[in-house]
C-alpha cells in the first residue's frame, strides 16, 4: 500500500511513523508512506498556503491552489475513477464522518491513500468538493490540525494490511472488530473476535497479584466457562462504557441472556 500525507507541518510525522507496527511494516515493504511538504506548491516568496475567507470571518483558511497541484503531482487517479483504481483521497476534517475500526478495515483493503491535513480555520471548499472522495474525522472535538488525525488513520489501516501484525488473529479479538470470527460457526469467538462489542478483561501472572487474584474461571481449565466468562464480561463492559454500541451489534439470544443473568445479579447485590 502507498500512503502519502500532505502537511504544512512535515517534520510532525518523523516520530509517529518510526516505532512500533508501522515502523516494521515500512521495512517490510508492505506499506511505504511519503510526506509531502504543501509549501514546496506554493508560488509566492512567503510560501503562503492560507488566506481569509469570503464573507468575512475569524481565522484563515487553507487555500485550493497548492493543495490541488500537489495532489495532481501524485498522478492519483481522477476522482470518478478511484474506486476502481483502490484509491482514495482523505480530507481530514472536523466535519467528516467519524472514524471507525470498520472505516479502517475499508481503508486497508486500497491500494493508495492521500491524507490532506486542514490547519486553520479549516479548508477551500472546493478541496471537499472537488478533489478529495473522502471527508474523515477520527472524533467529535476539534484539534489544531490534520496531523494527528493522519497518524492515527496509518496506525489503525497498517496494522489490518495482511503481514503486519505478527499474529493477524489478535487483530479479530480487538474491541469493536465485527468481522467474520475464525470458527467459522456465524457468531463471535470469546478468542477470536468482539463481535463489535469492547474487548474482554485480560490478565497474565501472577495469579495473584497484591492480593488481587485472577478469576477462578480462567485457571480452571474449562473452555466453556471460559468462553461464557469472556463474552458475559466483554457485555458488561460495553454496556457499562459505551452502551451505544449494543444498538449497533446483532445481539443473539445467549448474549441476551447473560446480559439479563449480570442485571439480576447486580440487582439482588
Amino acid at each position: 500500500m502507498q500512503i502519502d500525507i500532505i502537511t504544512i507541518f512535515p517534520d510532525f510525522f518523523r516520530g509517529p511513523l518510526d516505532y512500533g507496527i508501522v515502523r516494521r511494516a515500512r521495512e517490510a515493504g508492505l506499506v511505504k508512506i511519503e510526506i509531502h511538504d504543501l509549501r514546496a506548491f506554493t508560488r509566492d516568496r512567503h510560501r503562503t498556503v492560507d488566506d481569509r475567507p469570503f464573507g468575512g470571518g475569524e481565522g484563515m483558511v487553507l487555500k485550493p491552489e497548492p493543495i490541488f497541484e500537489c495532489v495532481e503531482s501524485l498522478s492519483v487517479a481522477p476522482r470518478n475513477h478511484r474506486v476502481a483504481a483502490k484509491q482514495s483521497v482523505v480530507l481530514l476534517s472536523a466535519q467528516g464522518k467519524r472514524f471507525d475500526q470498520k472505516l479502517a478495515s475499508e481503508l486497508a483493503g486500497l491500494e493508495r491513500i492521500v491524507l490532506i491535513c486542514g490547519r486553520y480555520e479549516g479548508v477551500d471548499e472546493r478541496v471537499g468538493t472537488h478533489l478529495a472522495n473522502r471527508e474523515i474525522s477520527i472524533g467529535d472535538y476539534v484539534l489544531s490540525g490534520g496531523e494527528l488525525g493522519a497518524a492515527v488513520i496509518v496506525d489503525a489501516v497498517t496494522r489490518l494490511i495482511p503481514g503486519a501484525v505478527g499474529n493477524e488473529a489478535s487483530t479479530r479479538q480487538e474491541s469493536f472488530f465485527a468481522g467474520p470470527e475464525l470458527g467459522g460457526n456465524g457468531g463471535p469467538s470469546s478468542t477470536c473476535a468482539s463481535g463489535g462489542l469492547l474487548d474482554y478483561p485480560h490478565y497474565t501472572r501472577p495469579a495473584d497479584f497484591r492480593g488481587i487474584k485472577v478469576p477462578e474461571v480462567l485457571v480452571n481449565g474449562n473452555h466453556e466457562d471460559i468462553k461464557r466468562w469472556r463474552r458475559r464480561s466483554a457485555l458488561e463492559k460495553t454496556k457499562q462504557n459505551r452502551p451505544d454500541l449494543l444498538s449497533t451489534v446483532q445481539l443473539s439470544d445467549e448474549d441476551r441472556k447473560l446480559l439479563t443473568e449480570r442485571s439480576a445479579a447486580s440487582r439482588e447485590q
